[in-house]
């Protein structure tokens, strides 16, 4: 059997490689795929249309025999293949994908493959935001209640990693809309959509393929917990039991916030059980975040004391919403993970919800509708300040609702919001946008925010 392989340079390579798996996508997860099938004696190819992808290194040196093309532009596979195993970063549009649904192979990804290989009860939890922070309240409550778990998935370890030797209890995984794309078999013990709205509109012709795509991690499962204050989520109809959170007592809701006395409750099945001010991590989002943790678990009958003990002491996971220092009676807050308008919205009404401001904004803005963020700033951002490559696409959003400014760096930034803040304000960093036109990634976005913010001790 052949297979043809088209370089971006228009050259033709031909090999005799018979490959049932093609694995499509060479950064972390595809690498964690070649050596999960690599592990269970699966003959694979491995493809990227760069010439020099993340992984290709450490592909080399874990499985140095492995068949890799990288720097393609097509590939005809041969007719022993069966699966093309889709890394989150490509798009089911993608040409090559294109082809291989046409020639009736397979795309699946690594979602599915782990779903294929676990009998484990999974806890599966997507959202466009706060995903990151319930998965890791959820695996510290099943923690504090002793039981095994392993956690994975879109945060830190890849799904496929955490199929070790030794079975756990639980699975907690965090899921994109791209790994849920490509995922058919899932059957999650409790699946929890936080919160959609509009982010990598991008990828995505509209609004309603992002939303069918979140909406995959209930099929099959057992239950699901919803947002009630999600107008979508809302108006869901699973085919599963539903659990429904809000942040308002008046909403028909199985857990809620409600205020007694002046003192805000954590609440379930009208039970005042914690005060909000009694969690660690701060803000009337990870209030929400936290009752989602606590419908998840009561799930698993995890008692209350448990429960309240560990989001008593959790306080938060880096780049979301974190303090990083107090300078002059101005809080310096910085939730670098914002990268889409919903996340910075939510962290816009937390941080701001008893005092003023200034809000750093900006970056690469992947084609989102920036004006939902002027209802939030009025009132309670004075100043933005804008950096980055849609620092434009926003301001013109933003005009009319507060002052606007414009900044080269991330240092002349920081420096700007220390003359524009008052003490009793605070500064927040939400960019609502991805942060490849300057940085890295949103960690050393949120480094150098940090950074700058320690060099103003030092001017």
């Amino acid at each position: 059997m052949l297979l043809t392989v088209d370089s971006a340079c228009g050259r033709m390579t031909t090999k005799s490689i018979n490959s049932p798996y093609i694995v499509f996508g060479l950064g972390k997860t595809g690498l964690s795929c070649a050596r999960f099938l690599a592990q269970i004696g699966e003959n694979f190819t491995v493809i990227d249309t760069h010439e020099n992808p993340s992984e290709l290194e450490n592909l080399k040196k874990l499985m140095p025999d492995a068949a890799v093309f990288t720097g393609i532009s097509s590939y005809t596979p041969t007719d022993a293949c069966e699966y093309l195993v889709l890394s989150p970063g490509v798009a089911r549009s993608h040409p090559i994908v294109a082809d291989a649904l046409r020639r009736g192979i397979e795309v699946i990804g690594d979602i599915e493959l782990f779903a294929r290989h676990t009998n484990a009860p999974v806890v599966a939890i997507t959202g466009s935001n706060g995903k990151s922070t319930v998965v890791t309240m959820v695996s510290e409550i099943l923690s504090g209640a002793n039981l095994k778990v392993r956690t994975g998935g879109n945060l830190g370890t890849p799904a496929l990693d955490l199929l070790s030797p030794g079975q756990p209890d639980y699975f907690v995984l965090e899921l994109s809309s791209f790994q849920l794309e490509s995922t058919q078999s899932l059957a999650a013990s409790v699946a929890c959509i936080l919160n959609v709205s509009a982010d990598h509109m991008d990828r995505y012709k509209d609004f309603s393929s992002y939303v069918e795509a979140k909406q995959r991690i209930y099929n099959n499962a057992k239950c699901v917990v919803l947002n009630a204050d999600d107008e979508i989520l809302r108006d869901l109809r699973p085919a599963c039991e539903a659990y429904f959170i809000s942040e308002r007592p008046e909403e028909a809701a199985d857990y809620w916030i409600d205020t007694h006395d002046g003192t805000a409750w954590l609440v379930a099945g009208g039970e005042r059980f914690m005060r909000v001010r009694d969690l660690a991590a701060r803000g009337i989002h990870n209030a929400m975040n936290a009752l989602a943790a606590v419908a998840i678990t009561d799930r698993m009958a995890i008692p209350r004391s448990v429960q309240k003990r560990v989001l008593a002491s959790f306080s938060g996971l880096p780049h979301r919403c974190q303090t990083v220092a107090s300078r002059h009676g101005v809080e310096w807050i910085n939730d670098s993970k914002g990268t889409n308008v919903g996340a910075t919205s939510a962290a816009i009404r937390g941080v701001f919800s008893e005092r003023q401001g200034v809000l750093i904004a900006g970056g690469r803005g992947k084609d989102a509708d920036f004006s939902v963020l002027a209802g939030d700033v009025d009132g309670r951002v004075h100043s933005v300040i804008l950096i980055g490559e849609d620092a434009k696409a926003i301001a013109a959003s933003l005009e009319g609702h507060t002052n606007i400014h414009f900044a080269l760096t991330m240092t002349a930034a920081v420096q700007l919001a220390a003359i524009l803040a008052q003490p009793g304000h605070a500064v927040l960093l939400s960019p609502a946008c991805a942060s490849f036109d300057m940085f890295e990634g949103f960690e050393a976005r949120g480094y150098a925010f940090a950074e700058a913010v320690k060099e103003l001790e030092s001017a």
